[in-house]
Order: C-alpha cells, then structure tokens, then sequence
C-alpha cells in the first residue's frame, strides 16, 4: 500500500499519559496531567495536551471540578511541517458515583468550551461530554476499568465523537498505579484504535 492510502484507522497508535492529584484539604485537590498520543505506536506525534484543574469533593459520591486544558495538535498524518491547530479549554464537570446491583458506576458529565486557532482562524466551540464507566476488582492491587464515553456539541452536527476503553489499572504503592489498555476513539468518521499507558499518581499536602 502507498503512503498516500495509508490512513490512521491502519495504524495502531497509542495514547501516554501522566496525571496527578494533589490535596490540598479533605474537600479540595488540584489535578495535573499531561498527554502525548500518536498515530503509531513509537511514531507519528498527533497531539500534545496539557491540563489543571481544582476538584471541590461536596460530599462522598460527588465531586465538582473547574478545569483548564492547552492542546496542540497536527491533525495530518503522513504530511510533515503543516499548521497544527491549537486549543484553549476551559471546563466544568460534576463526577458522581453510586452502587448499581453491587456494580460500581461511575458518571461524569463536562461541559468544555473549545478555543480554537488553526492558521490564525479563531473559532469558538462548546459541548457536552458524558462518560458512565465502571471499576471492577481482580486483586488487592489489580482491577478492570471498562468507559464509555458520548460526546455532544451545541451547534453543527451533534455527535462527531465516541470513546469506548478497557483498562487494567495495576496498583504499585498506596498512591500510584500504572494504567495498561485500549482504547477505540470515533472521531470524525475515523474508527480509531489506540493503546493507553499511564501513570498515575497522588500527593497530600494534608499529611504532616
């Protein structure tokens, strides 16, 4: 197959992440995270993404957070020195938690406003997001994170996106556990299919 047929629903990419949560207070935490996924697995840089937040716990099972995320994206895949687009994202998101026949579920609902500039084009986007996930556990230190995740926009066509993920969240100390998985991604009428592999880690300030 010649390059110019090859499309990134043909390669297996790959999403890297590293995300901290950092108390502050029993009710407040700052989040920090930053992103690098590819077209290919070691190869093809697609994205870069940056992110910080405040999460407010209002009580066990709900959690309020006011975010903020900077994405730098080149959206071509073979072609190399095009202009990236650039994102600024602001957002709020409500996560709440309950037991569903003795199933842990997970919602999350996010409304993000999306700051776009691509060849010095400003264009303003808002939209919906809403993941229900669950968390199962296979060990004291291993577990299966299974989401999914819709996306809604307020103008234009309504759906252009989906996320579906299955992860094995493996724990390495009290505070840290590394994320092994898989994720399809579709988006814009591309069926794409990523591995995920993550850190995550967890500070308290609260501790003396």
């Amino acid at each position: 197959t010649s390059n110019y047929q090859t499309t990134p629903e043909d390669k297996i990419g790959a999403w890297y992440i590293i995300n901290g949560t950092h108390k502050v207070t029993e009710e407040l935490s700052f989040k920090t995270g930053f992103q690098l996924r590819s077209f290919e697995v070691l190869d093809n840089i697609n994205l870069l993404f940056y992110s910080t937040g405040a999460n407010y716990q209002l009580n066990k099972n709900t959690t309020l957070t006011f975010g903020y995320s900077y994405l730098d994206i080149d959206r071509t895949f073979i072609v190399t020195g095009e202009n990236h687009l650039y994102e600024n994202r602001p957002y709020e998101q409500i996560n709440y938690k309950l037991n569903l026949f003795n199933l842990p579920i997970n919602n999350r609902l996010r409304l993000e406003h999306r700051f776009l500039n691509f060849k010095h084009n400003h264009q303003t986007l808002h939209r919906f997001r809403y993941l229900i996930g669950t968390k199962l556990k296979l060990s004291d230190e291993l577990f299966l994170v299974v989401n999914e995740e819709i996306f809604f926009n307020t103008k234009g066509q309504v759906f252009t996106e989906n996320r579906f993920s299955a992860n094995f969240n493996l724990n390495i100390s009290k505070t840290n556990y590394i994320k092994i998985g898989y994720i399809n991604q579709i988006i814009n009428k591309l069926n794409l299919n990523r591995l995920q592999l993550g850190l995550f880690f967890k500070t308290d300030f609260t501790k003396k």
